[in-house]
């Protein structure tokens, strides 16, 4: 998007420390966005009396008053202005009311200026000129953060602040549904090659025999259907970082084609004669244990040490501890905004205490869909343990090995197919046609058993 379109974006930023919003304002200027500043809860009420804002971005302690009084007096106005808050480093109860009562997102201090920009971009919609919609690439740019305040997920994240600053192929491992995109994103966002493409390969859901065009391109002519020069994943990422989601799904001889284009540098486009240059940093995930697949003769060695230089495991939800509560409520505001309610309904006391004790065989992307459906069944403004649909089968404790004295059969067989389901969806980025394929069944099949568990 160019400047001239940015400027037409309007943020207010309300801090009473002048040094830390003069900082935040010099940094939207930078994007390209029009800023003003209020030093005080009375001030930005004023602002927001008298302009229309398309962000609001507010420090959670001022002098007469607190963040959460401006969230407070955009919702009650329905003022259509995604709002973030800055907390002190490790509030996490604060950080839990700000998005309970409808912020978008929130910033620890002291405050990093790339997650700053992300969460711009994401809020803004900055970049979506940027996305790419090629086949089998990913067309969401997942610019929110990662949540948590969890030990294992302050690790992770200490450990993208290190990877952001190198070059080194980076391999992101983890369950399904535990946020490898999103980590990969981070890095990418707080690089040097955050003014250049991410493009997002799910190379599970390329067929065979389309992948080296894919991922190469092709020149006019190449085969039937070629009308025209057209650039692969490749090219398309040149300066920034490709992201090559469910990577051990890859054929070998695709392997050696790839392992080759790392190595070299270099890519040739079906048809052509020539290679041209590319310089691109290799992401590389997978819900497989990649090390296993070299073992079974399922993945190169060379091309598994050229990816794994170094590896970042992202937690599975069951070992995030309280960072569940904080992640639920920041994924129901979310997805009360898309569907325009004027408040977010609140998870009552079952309900959290439903999530804490559920084992999310399919991570966040579980949690999001169980919030879904919570707020289309809830009645009111809270979110019953009923309105979750958990049930007793599927707890903690309860999601790995047969059936137990407290499981019937089918309650046993429907967790199973739930998560052979879900893995296959992930596989083939949501691709219901080609998750049917995956697992055998036919596409009526498939459609008809995701109806009956609720997927």
């Amino acid at each position: 998007m160019s400047r001239k379109t940015r400027i037409d974006k309007r943020v207010l930023v309300v801090d009473d420390e002048a040094d830390l919003a003069e900082l935040l304002e010099l940094t939207l200027l930078k994007m390209g966005l029009s800023v003003d500043k209020a030093g005080s809860v009375a001030e930005a009420r004023a602002l927001l009396a008298r302009h229309r804002y398309d962000f609001c971005l507010t420090d959670m302690r001022m002098g007469d008053g607190e963040g959460l009084e401006i969230i407070e007096h955009i919702q009650a106005r329905k003022l259509d202005v995604p709002i973030a808050v800055i907390t002190a480093y490790g509030s996490m109860q604060n950080a839990v009311a700000a998005l309970k009562a409808g912020a978008f997102d929130y910033l620890a201090k002291p405050v990093s200026l790339e997650q700053l920009r992300t969460l711009i971009k994401s809020a803004l919609r900055l970049d979506d000129d940027e996305d790419q919609h090629a086949p089998g690439t990913s067309g969401e740019v997942s610019g929110r953060m990662l949540l948590g305040d969890s030990a294992a997920m302050k690790q992770v994240l200490e450990l993208i602040d290190k990877l952001s600053r190198s070059q080194a192929p980076v391999y992101v491992s983890g369950e399904s549904g535990s946020g490898k995109e999103r980590a990969a994103r981070m890095i990418h966002a707080r690089s040097s090659r955050s003014d250049k493409p991410f493009v997002a390969v799910n190379c599970g859901a390329i067929p065979e025999h389309l992948m080296e065009s894919e991922f190469f391109g092709y020149r006019k002519g190449a085969f039937t259907g070629a009308d025209a020069d057209r650039e692969g994943f490749f090219q398309a990422a040149h300066g920034g970082t490709l992201f090559l989601d469910e990577v051990a799904d890859l054929p070998l001889l695709m392997q050696v084609k790839l392992l080759r284009a790392i190595q070299e540098r270099k890519v040739r486009k079906v048809g052509a004669t020539q290679e041209e240059a590319v310089d691109v940093r290799i992401i590389s995930a997978t819900h497989q244990n990649l090390a296993r697949c070299v073992e079974n003769a399922k993945f190169r060695q060379d091309l598994y040490y050229r990816l794994n230089v170094i590896e970042l495991h992202m937690p599975p939800l069951r070992e995030m501890g309280a960072d569940v509560e904080l992640i639920a409520q920041h994924v129901l505001v979310r997805l009360a905004q898309q569907n325009g309610m004027p408040t977010t309904p609140a998870l009552g006391p079952e309900a959290l205490a439903a999530l804490r004790h559920y084992a999310f065989p399919g991570n966040v992307r579980e949690l999001e869909n169980m919030l879904e459906r919570a707020l289309a069944l809830c009645d009111g403004q809270v979110i019953t343990a009923d309105d979750l649909q958990i049930s007793p089968a599927n707890e903690a404790g309860r999601e790995e090995g047969g059936p137990d004295s407290g499981d019937s059969l089918q309650d046993y067989l429907d967790r199973v197919e739930r998560a052979a389901i879900l893995e296959g969806l992930e596989k083939t980025g949501g691709n219901r046609t080609q998750a049917a394929k995956l697992l055998g069944v036919t596409f009526r099949s498939l459609r008809y058993r995701m109806e009956r568990l609720g997927i």
